[in-house]
């Protein structure tokens, strides 16, 4: 119980079990790690858009950004736009940039932009990251340093080549040793730890500490750990998605944002890579069929993409749970990744997940046994926590829509909506979102994301609680925002020049 944590065995690579082992190794250089990764079970490799969190941790594990680029045919990605979401009409547009508003109270802004600059949309207001996704410009220049950029920015890419890559980096510069085998039984310690693996090669692995990063699966967590599922299908209806890859022209634009765009029973999701671009339809099997699914999918590839009008699609079909882990942490194994929980992939929250779960393992490491059951209840505390606002911040782009078909109308069923919600939505009539409704520290979807997503679709403004009065301090603000916006765009380059000049 007392003897220090020195071993970490891993189950599951894909994203999330090679970005935990590159973490590992690099911020806990002492210890042994060890990752199992099955060459029977295939990942599912379609987590296409990351966070800004992810520079911070590929320069952490030491991956140049340049290097990350290149091999993961990478994009910059500086927020998502949804089009649709409202009334569904062909104007129907807003966007949540990854850049803040300016810095102060939000609410004199508020009263700022609806007094003087209400023709921008809030985004447009708020940050000259809007003239940057707008024009589809590079958020940084090729001469700053690695991860540095003039806008925050994340990263589209092709989760597949990430996956090769981070297990290139751990094996090969951080001496993490792979093994390739499927897990067939787990051996319990006297007081129910995970003692250790026996594996289909006749090997049995043993380690003090167990990750579990084998997907839906759950194979320790919910195998052996008997940790329960919560359901959240009742608040989060999508359940199957439709994904195609489609490649594109050389000289043809790349967006700088995720492009949401809804439908009838749910929405599609269009990322843009520098050789193609990754498009899926996301709905309810409870409001949409498969095959209208995929004449859904079908007819936005051909008005989206040119030329791809006559491509004759093979969708990937994917069918997940929604929901997450009742504990996260149980004994000496901890669930990170899909294992952990599984919400859409609506403003694409599970690599972040993945970074989050790392960061508070690391910056918390156990010593010995004997101080990881504190830990654990820690960690479950925090995450469900997390995964609570997560639900809720989703729902939130659906509760504010006013489109009226059956899916949509029952997205607005006061039933289905989370009571913090609802007493949230209540308090922001009068008042804005702000640090004393998200606490924490790394909130996921902090205050400026609400405001985000409820200004651009048109909630509570002006708000009822606001004074007709407007501060001089906040118009100028504003104003400095909109030359910003001019200064930068004409200094940064285009995408496409950013990623031909990378390429060459």
């Amino acid at each position: 119980m007392t003897s220090p944590i020195g071993t970490v065995a891993i189950v599951g690579g894909g994203t999330a079990g090679w970005l935990a082992a590159c973490v590992l190794a690099a911020r806990r250089p002492e210890l042994s790690i060890s990752l199992v990764e099955s060459p029977d079970i295939p990942t599912i490799g379609v987590g296409e858009g990351t966070w800004p969190t992810m520079r911070e941790t590929l320069a952490t594990i030491g991956i140049a950004e340049s290097e990350f680029l290149r091999v993961c045919d990478a994009s910059f990605k500086q927020g998502s736009r949804f089009d649709g979401w409202v009334t569904g009409a062909a104007d129907d547009s807003y966007l949540h940039p990854f850049t803040l508003p300016p810095t102060g109270e939000i609410g004199p802004k508020l009263a700022a932009w609806q007094a003087g600059a209400a023709s921008l949309g809030f985004a447009e207001a708020m940050t000259p990251q809007a003239v940057a996704c707008s024009r589809n410009l590079a958020p940084r220049q090729r001469a700053m340093p690695d991860y540095a950029g003039a806008l925050n920015y994340g990263y589209h890419l092709d989760a597949g080549k990430l996956a090769a890559l981070l297990t290139r980096h751990a094996t090969e510069r951080l001496g993490v040793t792979r093994i390739a085998a499927t897990v067939v039984s787990v051996g319990a310690a006297v007081n129910g730890d995970i003692a250790n693996l026996l594996l289909d090669d006749g090997r049995t692995l043993a380690a003090d500490l167990f990750l579990d990063c084998s997907g839906h699966a759950g194979l320790l967590i919910a195998g052996h750990c008997k940790a329960e599922w919560v359901d959240r299908s009742d608040v989060s209806f999508n359940d199957r998605a439709l994904a195609v890859q489609i490649p594109v022209a050389p000289d043809s634009p790349i967006a700088s944002q995720t492009i949401g765009t809804a439908h009838q029973a749910g929405w599609l999701w269009d990322i843009a890579l520098p050789t193609r671009r990754g498009i899926g339809c996301v709905y309810s099997s409870n409001f949409l069929s498969d095959e209208a699914a995929l004449q859904i999918l079908t007819d936005h590839v051909a008005g989206a993409v040119p030329g791809a009008g006559n491509v004759d699609l093979s969708p990937r079909k994917l069918s997940f749970k929604t929901g997450h882990r009742a504990r996260f942490w149980h004994g000496n194994c901890v669930a990170i990744g899909l294992s952990a929980g599984f919400i859409e992939p609506l403003e694409a929250s599970a690599i972040v997940m993945i970074e989050l779960s790392l960061r508070a393992l690391t910056d918390n490491f156990p010593a010995s046994r004997a101080a990881m059951d504190i830990h654990a209840r820690r960690f479950n505390a925090l995450f469900r926590y997390r995964w609570d606002r997560i639900v809720e911040f989703l729902k939130l782009h659906y509760v504010l829509s006013r489109r009226q078909e059956p899916y949509w109308l029952a997205q607005r069923d006061p039933a289905t909506i989370p009571a913090q919600l609802a007493e949230n939505l209540l308090l922001w009539r009068d008042q804005p979102p702000s640090a004393w409704d998200f606490p924490q520290i790394d909130e996921v979807f902090a205050a400026a994301s609400q405001q985000y997503v409820l200004y651009g679709m048109g909630y509570g403004v002006p708000l009822a609680g606001s004074t007709s009065a407007v501060d001089p301090a906040a118009i100028a603000q504003l104003a400095e925002v909109r030359e910003r916006s001019r200064v930068l765009a004409s200094a940064l380059p285009a995408n496409r020049t950013y990623f031909d000049a990378l390429a060459a």
